[in-house]
């Protein structure tokens, strides 16, 4: 692989992480609710997802997917079902919390940022189809293929990171209890909307 090429996948990959989609509505609709405190497990749930979902696609799932209308479509409303649970889980502790919202366990916001994101079957046919356009054939797919992945993997962390740290800084700077209960129905909002969307959406 050149490194015209690389610097090329590098930017692309860049411009598609600024999208927002499920995954960063997700992490965005936590900053608003919780602040900036934990932030870390959503990081680290998102570049795990988003690895399961590279090693997925290049063990075939990908094909599975592109071939099979019905596959695609199951795993996709189970991805948008799962972010309208949370959203509503969200809403509903920030309406039982006494005078302080309590903030989701590291653990939990680990499995539901890894969840969303490997269970995103987009995330999959994204892979499938983006990869191979910046693959050399005068050299092994293979080592193409990890150094590819393992940077798509470092710029998808970087970027949770961002939208973390911009809506968790929001988020922290009300005090007030009772404005603390409403932004996180916003943040649950955020999250149900992105399920709705995720639902929606056509293949």
């Amino acid at each position: 692989m050149t490194l015209p090429l690389y610097l090329a996948f590098i930017a692309a990959a860049v411009f598609l992480l600024l999208i927002p989609g499920p995954t960063v509505l997700m992490v965005v609709g936590y900053g608003l609710a919780e602040g900036r405190k934990n932030s870390w497990p959503l990081v680290l749930g998102v570049a795990l997802g988003d690895a399961v979902a590279l090693a997925c696609s290049v063990a075939g799932l990908g094909a599975v997917l592109a071939a099979s209308a019905s596959a695609f479509t199951i795993l996709k409303y189970i991805g948008a079902l799962y972010l309208i649970y949370l959203g509503i889980g969200m809403i509903r502790s920030g309406k039982a919390a006494a005078p302080a919202c309590t903030a989701a366990s590291p653990r939990r916001k680990f499995l539901h940022a890894f969840a969303v994101t490997a269970a995103n079957p987009k995330c999959i046919l994204f892979f499938v189809a983006f990869l191979p356009q910046f693959i050399s054939h005068d050299a092994p797919a293979g080592p193409q293929l990890l150094l590819l992945g393992v940077t798509f993997v470092i710029l998808s962390a970087i970027n949770a990171t961002t939208f973390s740290f911009l809506s968790g800084t929001a988020g922290s700077r009300i005090q007030d209890p009772r404005f603390m209960r409403r932004l996180k129905g916003v943040g649950g909002g955020v999250m149900i909307g992105a399920g709705v969307l995720t639902a929606a959406a056509r293949q």
